[in-house]
């Protein structure tokens, strides 16, 4: 076995590097448990009645953080499927012929099946030259990972991990219940944390626990409370963070609102449409990552107008307001009404898939 370079070296460094925000968590949770449970309910409260109430909530909210954030950090990010990576012989012919107008029929022909509707700032096709696949739909390359994520919304050091499609809503979820957890130690805390000034507390170690718990709990809620509400805004307008900063471009040009479908629909891409699985870290979010249902309202440039004088929906179905169908069926159901998601819209989008693509310039975009 050939031993390993300078460059192994540093990559597993790194790599250790990454885990000390996770651990730094984990410590202070276990921390937190043991000043909680332990010195503030069992050895500082008296009454017995306050003990259990505060041991059983308090255990049903560790036990929801812990597992949401478990969650988060070991659900492995997806990555673009199959349909999306160039063949062996497409890749061959982007080395062997110079960057122009062959590069651009490669990646017409490459991308004549698939649902893609974004493209670059300045009009091209989504390629990432490191993976060597056409980008889908609110996909983007992470440097740290180096892979391209589904859906990808941020890569966040505290779970060493990247927030996309597949674990968005278990982030969702760690916020909300690392919030709760929070605020209801700041809570339940706060009147032995007045008798420590007061001296109204027995000079024991309880003492140092009980003040150092409520300033903790107290300034992470702060920080989480800032950080989930601008989540909860994303889910609402069907962003991601990425999103937010730069709005994703379409074909008609850049639309901020493009992927919005309404407040509940919006809802239910994160969270799915049984709402009995909300509240809980099982994945349940709807679609494959792949393709996603858009709301344009503009039309399209590149389809031909109307004859005045004609109805467009009827004369010229090709005019619809919706992206021809996805490549898969997972998330049809969202635009199921007659005015955004027809039989009819569908055949026409399987016929012409890639005409409507327009000329495209391979773009590296990470």
């Amino acid at each position: 076995m050939a031993p390993s370079g300078p460059g192994s070296v540093r990559r597993r460094c790194r790599r250790v590097l990454y885990w000390i925000p996770v651990v730094f968590i984990s410590l202070l949770l276990g921390w937190s448990y043991y000043a909680y449970a332990i010195q503030l309910c069992i050895v500082s409260m008296e009454n017995i009645g306050e003990q259990v109430v505060c041991l059983i909530a308090y255990h049903l909210l560790f036990a929801m953080f812990v597992w949401s954030y478990w969650k988060t950090i070991f659900t492995l990010p997806m990555n673009p499927s199959k349909e999306f990576h160039l063949s062996y012989a497409e890749k061959e012919l982007l080395e062997r012929e110079p960057r122009g107008e062959a590069h651009q029929e490669v990646l017409r022909r490459a991308a004549r099946d698939l649902p893609i509707y974004t493209r670059t700032v300045s009009g091209a096709i989504r390629y990432c030259d490191r993976c060597q696949l056409i980008k889908p739909d609110r996909c983007h390359h992470c440097s740290v990972c180096d892979k391209c994520i589904l859906k990808m919304d941020h890569h966040c050091p505290w779970v060493n991990n990247c927030v996309g499609f597949s674990n968005y809503k278990f982030f969702l979820l760690f916020l909300a219940y690392s919030l709760l957890y929070c605020l209801f130690i700041a809570a339940t805390d706060l009147q032995y944390f007045i008798k420590f000034w007061t001296n109204g507390l027995p000079d024991t170690q309880a003492k140092f626990h009980i003040m150092f718990l409520f300033f903790a709990a107290a300034m992470f809620s702060v920080s989480l409370s800032s950080l989930f509400g601008y989540h909860c805004w994303l889910v609402s307008r069907n962003k991601s963070t990425l999103e937010a900063f730069r709005s994703p471009v379409f074909r008609h040009g850049t639309d901020k609102n493009g992927f919005s479908l309404g407040f509940s629909k919006n809802m239910g891409q994160v969270f799915g449409d049984e709402k009995r699985y909300w509240l809980l870290p099982i994945f349940s979010s709807l679609g494959d990552g792949c393709s996603f249902p858009t709301c344009l309202v503009n039309q399209d440039p590149e389809q031909p107008s109307t004859p005045a004088g004609l109805n467009s929906s009827s004369k010229n179905p090709e005019n619809h307001q919706f992206p021809a169908k996805p490549l898969r069926e997972s998330q049809s159901h969202l635009l199921t009404d007659s005015q955004s998601w027809t039989e009819n819209s569908t055949n026409l989008g399987k016929g012409k898939a890639g005409m409507s693509n327009p000329a495209l310039t391979m773009e590296n975009e990470n």
